[in-house]
Order: C-alpha cells, then structure tokens, then sequence
C-alpha cells in the first residue's frame, strides 16, 4: 500500500446510546478513528444503472490496518459530510491494510 495513493481523510463512527445526568437517552455517531483511505469504485456495473440508482453508490475505501481499534459492519465510515454503511471487510496481507466495502446512507 502506497502512501501516496491515501489521499482522501475519513472517519469511522460507532453507534452509541448516551444517557444525560437525568436519565434521557439519545443516540447518536461517535467518531472512533480518522485515518487517510484511497478510493476505488467497486464495480463497472455501477455506471451501467439507471439514473435512480445513483445513491445507493457502491465503493470501497483502503486503508492501513488500524491497531488501536476494531472495525466491524457496524460501524459507518464519513467522507466529506456524507455517511456510507460499512456491508464488508477484507484484511490486506497480514494487518498490512484493511478493505472497506461501503454503500451510501
């Protein structure tokens, strides 16, 4: 993986439930890793939709192996104001680089 293919920052949050000093919940993103990614479009079949499937845009994100923390498909990744859900992930050689599979939100 090459440094300066990572061009693009993102955030990974987590879902969390906060409960305030009188007890009312709310949930709400809370953001667990910012890291760099490089971009790769998931597949050519994407651009061969129709017009109404645009924003159900597939993609995947590559990044480095983070070892402070533990992505799952529960997470969400944010790139510049727009949310993707995480439906895959694929580790790259041996926690050389992580693969994230992402749908828009």
């Amino acid at each position: 993986m090459r440094a300066g293919k990572l061009q693009s920052r993102i955030q990974i949050e987590r879902h969390a439930v906060l409960v305030d000093d009188y007890g009312n919940t709310r949930e709400s993103w809370l953001k667990v890793l910012t890291c760099k990614a490089e971009i790769k479009d998931a597949t050519t079949t994407e651009f061969l939709t129709g017009p109404g499937e645009m924003d159900n845009r597939k993609a995947v994100f590559l990044i480095r192996y983070p070892l402070v923390v533990q992505i799952t498909t529960a997470d969400r990744l944010v790139m510049d104001g727009k949310a993707y859900n995480i439906v895959g992930l694929a580790e790259i050689g041996r926690r050389r680089g992580l693969e994230l599979r992402v749908v828009a939100a």
